[in-house]
């Protein structure tokens, strides 16, 4: 059954739906430098409040961002511990893509050696 092949986890799809967008992908690496107002999130994206504080809702319910309400300004600073969660489920893909790279460097190689051996043979 395909159902128990899915591997079900709403707090990485909640992650990686988050990532998704571009928007909200910049705003994380703002984010990295240092905590921002709702207001300096929008700036480079010349977004409304609501628009910026609808893209931080949705970090908010990944867990990628915490707000922090002052008065009438709104506090954000990145909260990195469910992006390393996501990191750790793409790691489980990475001996896949290494084993790739390393059969194609093989043939690469392979490929390059009879090259440089017939090279050598049509000069002899």
């Amino acid at each position: 059954m395909l159902n128990h092949m899915v591997e079900q986890s709403p707090r990485l799809d909640a992650v990686f739906h988050a990532l998704a967008d571009p928007t909200r992908r910049a705003m994380l690496g703002q984010l990295a430098e240092r905590e921002l107002t709702i207001g300096e999130l929008a700036t480079p994206f010349s977004m409304s409040f609501a628009g910026a504080s609808k893209h931080v809702r949705v970090l908010e319910n990944a867990g990628l961002v915490t707000r922090t309400i002052q008065g009438r300004t709104h506090l954000c600073r990145l909260q990195a511990a469910r992006l390393a969660e996501a990191n750790a489920w793409l790691r489980r893909y990475e001996r896949f893509w290494n084993e790739k790279l390393d059969t194609l460097e093989a043939l690469l190689r392979a490929e390059d050696e009879a090259a440089a051996e017939k090279s050598k043979t049509l000069k002899e």
